[in-house]
């Protein structure tokens, strides 16, 4: 007879970090974002982005063509140190 035992706490630890690991993966993978990848990043709706940052000249932002594209490392540098900025509740 086999007798296997499962240490519960360590599947949970690994399976974690290889969670972590693909998500770092996917998030490295994005150079531009889009108006729908800022909104979903953020969490806000387009009109709240434009009344709280986007003319801020700091941020990051071209056009092309007719489409607004954010380099995803300038413009997560930006939105951390935005957030820093802002008055706390």
């Amino acid at each position: 007879m086999i007798q296997v035992e499962i240490n519960e706490q360590e599947i949970k630890e690994l399976a974690l970090e290889k969670i972590e690991e693909k998500l770092k993966s996917v998030d490295q993978e994005l150079v531009f974002w889009d108006r729908k990848e800022l909104m979903r990043r953020t969490c806000l709706s387009w009109n709240t982005i434009q009344d709280k940052f986007f003319f801020d000249p700091r941020f990051p932002k071209h056009k092309v063509g007719g489409k607004w594209l954010f380099p995803a490392q300038e413009t997560k540098e930006f939105l951390l140190q935005w957030i820093r900025e802002q008055p706390r509740g």
